[in-house]
């Protein structure tokens, strides 16, 4: 009897350290591994320096199609050069126009001669 009660004594005077240890524990590990913990952030942090690059690369592209629509403004646009790119795009002539092709525009271009 006397040794049981020795276990008991011991046990209570054990617990509370065993169960602040468990308690700490628990905490530790979810900072850690948690769902907002210290891996999470730094997962956050290189899903959040992607979004950056693809941002940049977005404002670029945008950058350069909103250069492209001001060239196409009326107000900007020479008719001339809208004309003749026209024309050289869809292969139109004026009727009053002749067209005079070369050999060498007309033969298709292959690997060699022979």
């Amino acid at each position: 009897m006397a040794m049981v009660r020795e276990i008991r004594r011991r046990a209570r005077q054990i617990a509370p350290q065993v169960l602040f240890a468990c308690i700490a524990g628990y905490f530790a590990y979810h900072a850690v591994q948690g769902e907002r913990g210290l891996l999470a952030y730094v997962h956050l942090q290189q899903q959040l320096q992607q979004a950056k690059a693809v941002d940049r690369a977005l404002d670029a592209q945008r950058a350069e199609l909103e250069q492209k629509v001001k060239l196409l403004r009326p107000d900007s646009l020479d008719p001339d050069m809208l004309e003749e790119r026209a024309r050289e795009v869809l292969n139109y002539t004026r009727e009053d126009e002749v067209v005079v092709m070369s050999p060498l525009e007309s033969r298709p271009q292959t690997g060699g001669d022979r």
